[in-house]
């Protein structure tokens, strides 16, 4: 048995490498949010709500002035046929650098701004020193999509394990010395600076150059023009609900729910690293529209990352009062019901996901658009009627109300392509909900004092 499993991971397959990827994506997955746990139980113990409260809407406007500007660059270069090329993956590589000093410029204006609308002084100075993150992240070398295009992902995954160990341990020991936000803005530049380097020298391939090629940049721009506008509805989907509520609630209380997201949006980052590192170059190598065979193979590979994410829900929704008890002390207590909560909206995201392959693996990043579209105008009205009635409450069931209504026309967007698993999506659902449900009963008296301060917050 164990030499059939060995085998089943040699060679030059898609199997084989689909098997050492999704392996190495669960190996960096799991080590990554270990230390991300452990980095957030010693800082919470150290730094006080109030810090992550303001990081959080920090990275608010980092997502957004990132996600107001993708080019889906990395997933172009998947997907392209000239995807290595020297000259393409070069091409690519300059518009990312001159992406990111763009983007440090917009949130140096953005700060002052900022900091008024927020009543936050300290926005000013932490919104552009956090944003430096983006001049960084541009000169991230694009063998590492070149390296996700071919499933050969290991060197990534152990360069972001260290370079996470270490500036987790920089942050901790920063934190010691110098109990402040600012700790983590530190931090949180340490890791991807150390990352970019390793990445550079050690994965395989010609070293990034400055250049320009007209024709690559069109099939770029030709792409990407889509890619685009679904980041910009992408942002309200994902980073919304702490926007809308940092101007309802005390920074203190968004420290809390960003303490609770951390924990139940655990499930739902696994989905987006499969999705990208390895349902991505499945859908690319086997069309599901092309034949019954290669429909069977996508649906077995996404049923299986689907499951293993909506376990995590499960898990996270019934014993969710208990982790935040064991991890945090009591000011984050609020938290644990949120948690459970929060499973509801990471259950419907996580069922009506990983579809996006299916057509951005032929180009068509129009209908990624219209999808995620959808998505975000759904989402901004379900968020600020839900925050303006119901409060916190309302902010967290934004994303599950806005999955359910949006899935009729994804059906028939993905049904297109021959990929639409009707069942799958029911049956991951319902573990998730069973999840929650669970968890309501077991700790139904923390939720009965959540659901009563936030509707009396509302």
């Amino acid at each position: 048995m164990i030499t059939g499993i060995r085998n089943a991971f040699r060679g030059d397959s898609t199997r084989a490498a689909s098997l050492r990827s999704s392996a190495l994506v669960a190996i960096g997955f799991g080590g990554q949010n270990v230390l991300r746990l452990v980095s957030n139980l010693i800082l919470t113990r150290i730094l006080f709500p109030e810090a992550f409260g303001l990081m959080g809407l920090v990275y608010v406007f980092i997502s957004g002035v990132t996600m107001f500007s993708d080019l889906g660059i990395n997933t172009s270069i998947m997907q392209n046929k000239r995807g290595e090329e020297p000259d393409f993956l070069n091409t690519a590589w300059t518009v990312q650098i001159l992406r990111g000093f763009l983007l440090w410029v917009v949130l140096l204006i953005l700060a002052y701004p900022t900091a008024q609308i927020y009543d936050e002084p300290r926005l000013i100075w932490l919104l552009p020193s956090a944003g430096l993150i983006a001049i960084v992240q541009g000169f991230r070398t694009t063998k590492v999509a070149v390296a996700n295009r071919n499933m050969k992902i290991g060197v990534q995954v152990m360069s972001e394990l260290s370079a996470q160990t270490i500036g987790m341990l920089c942050t901790v020991v920063l934190a010691m010395i110098w109990p402040d936000v600012w700790t983590l803005v530190v931090g949180a530049l340490i890791a991807p600076v150390i990352n970019n380097i390793v990445l550079h020298i050690r994965l395989p391939g010609p070293r990034n150059r400055l250049h320009w090629d007209r024709s690559a940049v069109s099939e770029l721009i030709h792409f990407g023009k889509f890619i685009f506008l679904s980041s910009i509805a992408g942002f309200i989907v994902n980073q919304s609900d702490r926007a809308v509520l940092g101007a309802y609630i005390p920074v203190r209380d968004l420290g809390i729910y960003m303490i609770a997201y951390t924990v139940a949006s655990i499930p739902l980052l696994l989905v987006h690293a499969a999705a990208s590192k390895i349902l991505l170059p499945i859908y690319r190598k086997f069309p599901m529209h092309e034949s019954q065979g290669n429909r069977a193979k996508v649906l077995r590979a996404r049923r299986l990352m689907r499951a293993a994410s909506m376990s995590l829900v499960f898990v996270f929704s019934a014993f969710g009062v208990a982790l935040i008890s064991w991890m945090y002390d009591a000011r984050y207590a609020m938290a644990g019901p949120m948690v459970i909560f929060m499973g509801l909206s990471m259950a419907a995201q996580i069922a009506t996901s990983l579809y996006d392959g299916c057509y951005l693996s032929q180009g068509d990043s129009n209908s990624h658009f219209r999808l995620v579209g959808l998505g975000a105008v759904l989402q901004l009205i379900f968020l600020l009627v839900g925050v303006h009635y119901f409060g916190t409450l309302g902010a967290i069931l934004a994303p599950c109300l806005t999955a359910i209504c949006q899935y009729p026309y994804q059906a028939r967007l993905v049904n297109r392509y021959h990929a639409w698993d009707p069942l799958g999506d029911a049956l991951s659902f319902l573990l998730g909900v069973t999840g929650v449900a669970l968890g309501a009963w077991m700790w139904r008296d923390a939720v009965g004092v959540f659901l009563a301060s936030t509707f009396g917050a509302g």
